[in-house]
């Protein structure tokens, strides 16, 4: 999505959620936001120590740095940037700030969907995203070691002429870093076969608050000495500490897949088309699922040909491990549990060029929504909650009554092997009671997804959109757990405060 995305700020009152603000604490643990001194830290021995020109003071380019691409996330008027250019220039910036007690939010390209990466009031941008050197890709190991700000499709790119790949392959691919992944846990279009970031990091350099450094993980493939720190930083968004330098697992080069399309008349008959598929057996390299408004707003968007006049449609790959009869048998049995479950028409295809071009609309949603947003009133929310496969036809089933009960429009689309749905609210920024319904359904649609055994981010993360949600997520025992983790890795409670785990309590 471009910069022009609508978006929101503590000043912005006709699209502010009160109950997501960064300057006021709502639970009653440790991570909530520091009080700016009365009297600013003078920052000249903090440029001193860094890079020269590392550090920022000038208004117009911090507030260009102060939001990601989140709507109803407030964003609070951050001290000074920090454009770190070593590893050292993180440790510097955290010592300083965990001296004097200054709020730190770590960045990297702001490509973040629920505001981790906003500023809050007299804080330090601490942004990753030119530490972008890709360190060493090991042929032998099967590993890379990059350095957070390295864009994931560089790192792809990189790896094709030794015939490795890296699975993790969010829709954001050619615009997020690796960091950025690391820090939410990025997903993607793939991951139903292949998993997700977590699943490929095997080691990470991390700066801690203090500006102390360490190394977690394992040096191996193998390796169970010690807790799994690096499991608890992968997802942590920042809270934990900044991540500095990032070893990932490789596979060899993922092969070429033969694509499937099936259209349905009914979004539900496209949710039982999955948990069929699903159950029987298969393992898809990609399962993807666009409903109808999806599909009519990335026709607007441009020409990729998809069918008009279609209530949903599943996009499904199998490139059946290398093998083509595997590939071809899979396939076939899609296309017979699709029949079975009411498509109007089902399409396999082994012509690459035909698979490119289905990806392509698929990756475009994202744009596509956003011109019908920016066409009819601006307002796009772009959400994400994680569901049990045999929940989805119940899901689609709400997400009409939701966008009935609220007067918004609801787009679907997600990555249907896992339950990985991004339901997205379209609205009128500019008209207050728009903007409340939208509110309301952005609501509705994270209690459905708790209810219906599911969680409120597949690969978002929290931020601030949904820290609220998080603590009605956690039960008081989970709360309490992460909020000692956070207490001992940021004592003094400077890394994003107030965002993640700010409605927790102990």
């Amino acid at each position: 999505m471009s910069p022009t995305h609508t978006r929101t700020t503590e000043q912005d009152a006709t699209v502010q959620d009160a109950t997501v603000q960064t300057t006021q604490p709502a639970g009653t643990g440790p991570d909530q936001p520091l009080t700016a001194p009365e009297v600013p830290v003078d920052l000249a021995p903090l440029a001193a120590v860094l890079s020269p020109g590392a550090l920022v003071e000038d208004a117009d380019i911090i507030a260009a740095h102060t939001q990601d691409r989140a709507v109803f996330a407030p964003s609070g008027r951050a001290r000074a940037l920090i454009r770190a250019r070593s590893t050292e220039d993180v440790q510097e910036a955290l010592r300083f700030a965990h001296e004097h007690r200054l709020p730190v939010i770590p960045q990297g390209a702001l490509t973040g969907l629920s505001g981790g990466a906003n500023g809050i009031d007299g804080a330090l941008l601490l942004n990753v995203a030119q530490l972008d050197d890709i360190l060493d890709i090991d042929t032998v190991e099967q590993t890379a070691t990059v350095q957070p700000g390295v864009i994931n499709r560089a790192l792809k790119d990189a790896l094709a002429p030794h015939g490795l790949a890296y699975p993790p392959d969010p829709g954001s691919v050619d615009i997020s870093t690796i960091g950025g992944n690391v820090a939410t846990n990025a997903g993607g279009l793939c991951c139903v076969k292949y998993g997700v970031t977590k699943d490929y990091v095997r080691r990470l350099t991390v700066v801690l608050a203090d500006g102390s450094i360490t190394t977690v993980g394992r040096p191996t493939a193998k390796g169970v000495a010690g807790l799994d720190l690096a499991g608890l930083f992968v997802g942590s968004e920042g809270t934990l500490g900044v991540v500095v330098e990032i070893v990932v697992d490789l596979i060899p080069a993922i092969p070429d897949p033969i694509t499937g399309v099936a259209l349905f008349d009914d979004i539900r008959a496209a949710a039982r088309t999955i948990t069929e598929f699903m159950s029987s057996g298969v393992r898809p390299s990609l399962l993807e699922i666009l409903d109808g408004t999806s599909i009519e707003c990335i026709n607007d968007y441009g020409d990729f040909g998809l069918p008009e006049g279609a209530a949903a449609m599943l996009l499904v790959q199998s490139n059946g491990d290398g093998v083509l009869e595997k590939a071809t048998k899979d396939l076939a049995e899609f296309e017979r549990i699709a029949h079975a479950q009411g498509a109007t028409e089902v399409t396999i295809s082994d012509d690459p060029e035909d698979s490119e071009m289905f990806i392509a609309a698929r990756r475009s949603v994202g744009h596509a929504l956003e011109k019908y947003a920016m066409n009819h009133g601006g307002g796009e929310l772009v959400d994400d909650v994680c569901l049990p496969r045999k929940a989805l036809d119940e899901f689609f089933a709400r997400m009409r009554e939701i966008a009935r009960e609220f007067d918004v429009l609801v787009a679907v689309a997600g990555h249907a092997g896992d339950g990985n749905m991004h339901p997205n609210v379209l609205f009128d920024a500019g008209d207050p009671d728009s903007v409340a319904r939208a509110q309301s359904a952005f609501d509705a649609i994270m209690a459905t997804g708790l209810e219906l055994g599911g969680t409120i981010t597949g690969e978002h993360g929290v931020g601030v959109l949904k820290k609220r949600w998080l603590a009605r997520e956690l039960d008081p025992v989970a709360q309490r757990l992460h909020l000692a983790i956070k207490r001992e890795f940021d004592p003094r409670g400077v890394l994003s405060p107030g965002k993640m785990l700010g409605e927790l309590s102990a």
